[in-house]
């Protein structure tokens, strides 16, 4: 026996019928089942309405994150996995491509300062191209108007780069 699987827009019209008691207990026992819709539960009641904060909260989190990296090439490589995996939950969270590129423009910042600048670690470098490359795809996503305010920080982080690590090749990633 299968059970049948329904979509977005089956639940939404099931949901438009249901009442605010309903609702709640719904929401509730969605909340109960993992820890990921519960945070995600909190983030709209809570935290959605001052976006900005939020974003700051998370910048904070990051940047401690970072100054508790451990020292060796391989555990600094899963450690900055973890970080990434916080970030991309937090960008589900939040759903705009803008607090994304915000978000990982912080992070490869903290790369910048943060990871051991002598290590010839193939993983730890791919870490930072890939963030590198993920922004410049989502900047190139967004309104002409929009990718101005980020393309000046993004060139900053690509000079940075390129200073600090003799690997780094700037002419990659230019937009």
């Amino acid at each position: 026996m299968s059970t049948t699987t329904y979509g977005l827009q089956d639940i939404k019209k099931e949901i438009q019928h249901l009442s605010a008691l309903q609702l709640t207990d719904l929401c509730l026992r969605l909340a109960r089942h993992k820890k990921e819709n519960k945070e995600l539960i909190a983030y709209l009641l809570f935290e959605a309405d001052n976006q900005a904060a939020f974003i700051e909260k998370v910048k904070a989190e990051v940047g401690f994150m970072f100054s508790q990296m451990p020292v060796q090439s391989y555990n600094a490589a899963k450690y900055m996995r973890k970080i990434l995996r916080l970030i991309g939950k937090y960008v589900k969270f939040i759903a705009e491509k803008e607090a994304e590129i915000e978000l990982l423009l912080n992070f490869c910042n903290n790369y910048l300062q943060y990871a051991d600048r002598k290590s010839s670690y193939k993983p730890l470098r791919l870490i930072l191209t890939r963030q590198i490359e993920k922004i410049k795809t989502t900047i190139a996503k967004l309104h002409e108007d929009v990718q101005a305010d980020f393309i000046s920080e993004y060139d900053q982080l690509l000079d940075n780069a390129e200073k600090k690590h003799s690997w780094f090749s700037k002419k990659l990633y230019v937009l």
